[in-house]
């Protein structure tokens, strides 16, 4: 059976509490956004506070990386942005202790799959939702919710932050 959340994308940022809700509008996982931290950390929490996972930027890696770690801090999945990518984008996830995952679309869209192989394990889409700052991820049975949410979440940060650095370099060579 599919699994639907829905995720504000206006409130994703690090700093910032938000909630998943599952489709009936319920509060399924609560996101705290830690600020006083050297490097971007989100803390996944179920409704009733108990510790689930956390997402953490990892500082001084030479392309865009995010680690998925579990209630105990241990590695569940790192999240890269591909080097290559000549269609379209494209970003790794290196899952421990299972499959690879390979992440394709239009990430400033929000429409884009997650997929083991040919296999689609959650597909990332605003199509489902008429509210316009919200997007949708749909997991499929039995795939580990929360390691998806984190990846859809960590690379809307990534694909954010990209996003604001070329729009000020830009600006900034705009100005010269």
């Amino acid at each position: 059976m599919i699994t639907r959340y829905k995720i504000r994308q206006n409130l994703i940022s690090i700093g910032d509490d938000f909630w998943i809700e599952n489709e009936e509008g319920k509060n399924v996982f609560k996101v705290d956004g830690k600020v006083l931290r050297i490097r971007k950390t989100l803390v996944f929490e179920d409704a009733k506070g108990k510790k689930l996972a956390q997402i953490q930027e990892r500082l001084l890696t030479i392309k865009d990386t995010m680690v998925v770690e579990d209630a105990d801090g241990n590695n569940m999945a790192t999240i890269k942005k591909a080097l290559i990518t000549p269609f379209r984008d494209r970003w790794d996830v290196k899952v421990k202790n299972g499959p690879d995952l390979d992440v394709q679309g239009d990430f400033l869209a929000h429409e884009y799959s997650i997929k083991d192989g040919r296999n689609k394990v959650a597909e990332v889409s605003k199509k489902w939702l008429r509210i316009t700052d919200t997007y949708g991820v749909e997991v499929e049975a039995g795939q580990n919710d929360i390691l998806i949410l984190a990846i859809a979440i960590a690379i809307d940060i990534m694909v954010d932050e990209d996003a604001k650095k070329k729009k000020e370099k830009k600006e900034k060579q705009d100005k010269e």
